[in-house]
């Protein structure tokens, strides 16, 4: 195993962590924020996210032998942010995460299930999947509008990382917000003046379990992150040549969810987005020896988990409309990528329509969240469709 180790994929490992870290940890704090998380509950949410991810990502590829990237939810922390607090608070939302992780564990566990989440239209899937992004993209606008001052330099750091490389447009922006952080906040607030303990309070939620909360947070997490982001993850690894038994990684990484939860923590998964990076020539010409780049990565997230106080503590000096906005940043190539997918099939442009749209208001009904009745109404309307013709 030692053999197989080389500076490629080593390089490749690093440079992954850093992209995925930095391009969604503020997506991850704000969603955890927004289900009414304190400042000590979001640094330990971030702590548990981060260092479930770098277990996931030293184990998997380990056992495995493939390069099978590990990241948090990055879909359902931004459901997360998107949705207003519920009303048991961060306790109830907790109860939601358990539940989510429960049901991927289940999935793991009992094959039919995985087909079940598979029956599922794309077209509907991705719908689902960009309603749930809609708002927090539009937050960036929005940011402009309000702090136009500060989130220029942002939003100009992350279009010159655009054009140079699309994997450095959010490493760049998060620079960029470093930098107007430094110079736009009070220094008798930094954190310098403000003690930062390294390790957050680890301290359990205590959940709250509900009916509405199953259905209207539990549910959607769920869907958004098996079919944005495990099916995908499974999909890159096997376009580069790897064998994948899906069942374990889903039971896995479904596992180790349900013991974060506890925590206030999204969900772990299979990633597509640095598993690509990592299952490339760029990681080792030997494809056999790639899985070294994805234990790299563990070894990463491992570290920038003990960052998390800090990194909370820092995030806690920034105006909100100012994290929203980059976390927004990070989510567009998801969005465009989601909308492509939903309006691809010509005959079928209603159903994936109707997902986006209801998924995307913000509505309740009968206490339950937009996001299952987009899945539903979406779904009626594409199988109507079907028997018609």
């Amino acid at each position: 195993m030692i053999r197989d180790v080389s500076f490629p994929a080593i390089y490749m490992g690093l440079l992954a962590a850093f992209v995925g870290y930095s391009a969604s940890f503020a997506i991850v704090l704000a969603g955890i924020i927004a289900m009414g998380a304190t400042d000590a509950q979001a640094a330990t949410g971030l702590f548990f996210a981060t260092i479930g991810m770098g277990i996931c990502s030293l184990w998997l590829p380990a056992i495995t032998r493939t390069p099978a990237a590990v990241a948090w939810s990055t879909p359902s922390a931004a459901f997360l942010a998107a949705n207003a607090a519920l009303p048991g608070g961060f306790g109830e939302a907790a109860g939601a995460l358990l539940c989510c992780a429960g049901l991927i564990v289940l999935t793991g566990l009992v094959p039919a299930l995985v087909r079940i989440v598979a029956a599922i239209p794309k077209p509907i899937a991705n719908g689902l999947l960009a309603g749930v992004l809609l708002k927090l993209c539009l937050a960036p606008a929005l940011a402009l509008g309000d702090i136009p001052y500060l989130i220029a330099p942002v939003l100009l750091a992350w279009l010159v990382g655009l054009r140079w490389n699309r994997l450095a447009a959010m490493p760049f922006a998060v620079i960029a917000f470093l930098v107007v952080l430094y110079f736009s906040v009070d220094q008798s607030e930094s954190l310098f003046r403000n003690e930062t303990a390294w390790l957050p309070a680890f301290n359990p939620v205590a959940p709250t379990f509900t009916f509405q909360a199953f259905i209207s947070i539990a549910l959607p997490l769920y869907l958004v992150t098996m079919a944005g982001q495990n099916i995908p993850g499974f999909a890159v690894l096997e376009l580069n040549g790897y064998t994948v038994d899906r069942q374990p990684l889903i039971r896995n990484t479904g596992f180790v969810s349900l013991v974060i939860a506890g925590f206030g923590s999204v969900p772990v998964n299979m990633s597509a987005i640095t598993a690509a990076m990592m299952a490339g020539e760029d990681a080792g010409r030997d494809p056999a020896t790639r899985y070294w780049a994805a234990i790299t990565s563990g070894i990463a997230y491992v570290l920038l988990a003990f960052a998390a106080a800090l990194v909370t503590s820092l995030v806690s000096l920034a105006p909100v409309a100012l994290i929203t906005g980059v976390a927004g940043l990070a989510l567009i190539p998801a969005l465009v990528s989601s909308l492509s997918a939903a309006f691809d099939e010509p005959s079928q442009m209603e159903a994936p329509a109707l997902t986006f749209l209801i998924a995307a208001s913000g509505m309740t009904l009968f206490g339950i969240s937009g996001a299952f009745w987009g899945v539903i109404v979406g779904a009626v309307v594409w199988f109507s469709k079907r028997l018609t013709r």
